[in-house]
């Protein structure tokens, strides 16, 4: 290898220059800083984090086969709520901010990577020089000698370039290609929020219009009830009492009409400030045509990782973290610089291209820091203090990750349940009804039984909308904490690109 280099400065340098016999010399100076960089800089390597326990056994039977690689085009079945989907997807103003970000973060990775090339810029300088005739004493008997003015002209070209021997520059271009990614995946957690957010919303709306079907149901239902109970009291089987009550019954239950009517507007609005248009209403279908998820495979906790944009990010973020604590590091090792400059310069403009006008100088430097105020030493510290902040935040997320899985799954089982249950309690209150009306009009009981079992049964059909809509949110978390929405990209040809970089 050091022959090989010693061949190519000898191609390099002509044989008529007079530093030829120093090559083999530089060959052996540069090779060798060129070794000591693995002294200043550490190559990454992943954080070990346990997987083990992050799923409750009790709630998953563990398997390779998982929710979020599921397409939410497949999850979501409701042709509506899709539509919704792609249009918030494509003017989600939060969405479109986390994009511009990226657009933030290409830029920073692309400066940080053209700081590996070295500068060339051009200049064109004209100078008139006159100088003073007492500034220059030519001796006795020469006082009379006065120095022309003279002109001079130059093009040239110049440059300058660090050698990047510690590494410094290199973990620079790493931590921001980090950051980039960290942002791509910053946006696809945005997303994946948003679908869940989008879909929760919608279901909540669907949920809202069966409350205010039932309620205006209830309300004919209590009208009618009026009527039989005045027939009732002309015929002295009850009293005033029951038909003031029954009264008040039905107006119970309308006043809640516009409550209900006022919270779909507000989720209305809602749903709309995700899709990026102003306040309307929003075309949806029924909560009767609404399935819940078919499926609770969560994958083993291994997928977790790969699949939670959050999690990605996280663990981007300690890798950027790591590639400048690097570069700290490396600010403690002298810095080498070679600069060069070369052009035409002349007195005369009609000889400035001239061979003989022809300049050119080139130079090495060396700077090794001996005392700067205890900057790079502090530098070095907070990149390590940020690296451990770092590697926590990811031990967090991935604990929050296991958190939310766990949750979403006892929410989705336990609403079966209750809807089970409810089902029968709405079954026995139907029939609840049904009897102390017949009772009522044969006059074996007042009115204060029907209007209790009608108030139960109203509560039991709102309570099993609701238990409905904890089946559908809690399907739309479950996908959302497995890291379901968003496409895969090959981010195992990413890490190729980046360290062939």
């Amino acid at each position: 290898m050091l022959m090989n280099l010693f061949a190519k400065l000898n191609d390099l340098f002509p044989d008529t220059m007079p530093y030829k016999s120093n090559v083999p010399f530089i060959a052996v100076i540069l090779l060798g800083v060129t070794l000591s960089s693995c002294i200043a800089t550490k190559p990454y390597e992943k954080p070990d984090i346990a997987t083990e326990n992050l799923y409750p056994f009790e709630q998953v039977e563990l398997d390779s086969t998982t929710l979020a690689d599921m397409p939410w085009q497949q999850v979501f079945r409701d042709p509506r709520l899709r539509d919704l989907i792609e249009e918030a997807l494509d003017h989600n103003l939060e969405l479109q901010s986390a994009i511009q970000q990226i657009r933030i973060a290409e830029a920073n990775f692309f400066e940080g990577r053209m700081s590996m090339l070295p500068n060339l810029s051009a200049g064109a300088d004209v100078s008139y020089n006159e100088q003073s005739d007492n500034s220059v004493n030519f001796g006795e008997g020469l006082d009379n000698i006065s120095i022309p003015a003279s002109e001079q002209y130059a093009v040239s070209l110049s440059s300058s370039w660090e050698l990047d021997v510690w590494g410094k520059l290199t973990s620079a271009k790493k931590a921001s290609f980090a950051a980039l990614l960290q942002t791509e995946a910053t946006r696809r957690a945005v997303q994946t929020t948003l679908i869940a957010n989008v879909a929760s919303t919608y279901y909540r709306l669907l949920a809202l219009d069966k409350q205010l079907e039932i309620t205006r149901q209830t309300v004919e239902n209590r009208r009618r009830d009026v009527e039989t109970v005045r027939s009732l009291k002309e015929s002295d089987m009850v009293t005033g009492v029951s038909l003031q009550q029954s009264i008040a019954n039905r107006y119970a239950a309308e006043v809640t009409i516009p409550e209900i009517e006022q919270q779909i507007t507000v989720q209305e609005h809602a749903l709309s400030m995700l899709l990026g248009r102003a306040p309307g209403s929003i075309e949806r279908t029924s909560l009767s045509e609404q399935h819940p998820i078919d499926s609770l495979a969560t994958g083993i906790p291994a997928q977790l990782l790969r699949n939670r944009p959050d999690i990605i990010a996280a663990e981007y973020s300690f890798r950027n973290a790591f590639e400048l604590t690097n570069n700290a590091r490396a600010y403690f090792y002298p810095s080498f610089t070679l600069t060069a400059r070369g052009g035409y310069q002349s007195l005369q403009t009609e000889d400035l291209f001239q061979p003989g006008s022809l300049f050119y100088n080139l130079a090495a430097g060396l700077t090794q820091p001996i005392f700067n105020r205890g900057q790079n030493r502090a530098r070095l510290k907070r990149s390590k203090a940020r690296q451990k902040q770092a590697l926590l935040e990811l031990r967090s997320t991935i604990l929050d990750a296991s958190s939310e899985v766990s949750n979403t799954l006892s929410a989705f089982q336990k609403a079966e349940q209750k809807l089970q249950l409810r089902q029968n309690q709405l079954e026995a209150l139907e029939h609840a009804v049904e009897f102390s009306r017949e009772l009522l009009q044969y006059g074996e009981a007042n009115y204060t039984e029907v209007l209790t079992t009608q108030q139960q049964l109203l509560s039991a059909q709102i309570s099993n909308i609701n238990d409905r809509l904890q089946q559908l949110t809690a399907g739309v978390d479950l996908y959302r904490a497995l890291g379901g929405g968003w496409e895969k990209p090959a981010e195992n040809q990413r890490v190729q690109n980046e360290s062939r970089e």
